[in-house]
């Protein structure tokens, strides 16, 4: 136990690892042509599972299937304070990243700020947060804190 300063004690935290890996909750690619949330849609369309899913990733389907609507062909995203954000595909995520950037394009935006502002657009994709870092790095790289440029050579 750990003692805090106004006499309290803490109980310690057990953290378990474990050797086999978890259900991702996002996907980084598409994979076989496939929309990041194709087993979503068909869960909700059909209520089948994937073929060759496991109980886990069956009830992770049913966990994501939750917080979506499905609207016709449009696949939308439930949150608390937004509403509805239509989820889009990896091609239309990348020319979202990049129109709202340019329209915007404030000198020191990060990656935050952007995905952000695509919240506030109604758009949504899992990546969502780390593509947005990816493109501010690209676009913008961090400036040395002592204002040296990088061709500089003091």
């Amino acid at each position: 136990m750990i003692q805090h300063p106004d006499k309290n004690y803490i109980d310690p935290i057990e953290i378990e690892v474990r050797d086999q890996l978890a259900y991702c909750f996002h996907e980084d690619k598409e994979l076989d042509g496939k929309l990041w949330y194709y087993n979503i849609k068909r869960f909700l369309e059909t209520r089948e599972y994937p073929e060759n899913a496991t109980n886990g990733q069956k009830g992770a389907l049913r966990r994501l299937a939750n917080h979506v609507f499905l609207n016709g062909e449009v696949l939308y995203w439930r949150t608390q304070n937004l509403g509805l954000l239509r989820c889009v595909d990896a091609a239309e995520a990348t020319r979202l990243l990049e129109e709202i950037h340019a329209r915007i394009c404030e000198p020191h935006m990060n990656g935050f700020t952007l995905a952000k502002k695509i919240l506030r657009a109604g758009y949504f994709w899992m990546t969502m947060e780390s593509d947005s870092i990816r493109l501010c790095a690209e676009v913008s790289p961090v400036p040395d804190p002592r204002g040296f440029h990088s061709g500089s050579t003091q």
